[in-house]
């Protein structure tokens, strides 16, 4: 069963599931207008996805998690629930975001990056914590952010990067682990996604 309130000018793909009702005592999916959903995706209930935001093919964004306007969700991306993202996000295809992460306004996800949340998993149980993401800041392809890691406003971090510990703004994470150092002059303007 599914339950969605769908905005003026929604396009939802045949073979999409938008309002996926985990719970019966789940609210609605909320989805702004403009907005397109692509086949194969599967959007929860208790989820509010921001005017004109769109997926790829097969992208799932779990319950309790809020989207804001004009973001994109790439194809086959997990969005794993009780995650915030911002406006004017672009998350590429193949990306994770566990619970807990926060996504500022303006944040790239290049292809199969990934945030964590579980330091130790099925080892110790020491509560889950999410990334959080400033706004402006970029993630490489295939970089790994660890659990609790905050990256500051206006941050890159570059593909591949494992990042350990905290980034600064307006700073660049680079190597296994990431080293940071200061941005360079011609990354130091804001994200700007077309």
């Amino acid at each position: 069963m599914t339950r969605a309130a769908l905005a003026d000018s929604v396009d939802v793909d045949p073979g999409a599931t938008v309002g996926y009702e985990y719970d019966p005592d789940a609210s609605p999916t909320i989805v702004g207008p403009d907005s397109r959903i692509r086949r194969g995706t599967t959007v929860y209930c208790d989820v509010e996805l921001g005017a004109r935001t769109v997926t790829g093919h097969d992208a799932l964004v779990r319950e309790h998690t809020t989207v804001g306007d004009d973001a994109v969700i790439g194809t086959k991306t997990v969005l794993d629930g009780h995650v915030t993202v911002g406006s004017d996000a672009s998350i590429q295809t193949g990306v994770y975001v566990p619970p807990g992460s926060v996504l500022g306004d303006r944040v790239f996800l290049g292809p199969n990056a990934v945030l964590t949340n579980d330091a130790y998993p099925l080892r110790i149980d020491n509560g889950l914590e999410g990334a959080k993401l400033a706004d402006d800041v970029s993630i490489g392809a295939n970089a790994t952010v660890l659990p609790g890691v905050a990256v500051g406003e206006g941050s890159f971090v570059a593909a591949g990067a494992v990042v350990t510990e905290d980034v600064p703004p307006k700073h660049l994470a680079v190597g296994v682990p990431a080293e940071t150092r200061p941005l360079p002059d011609h990354l130091r303007e804001g994200n700007v996604l077309a």
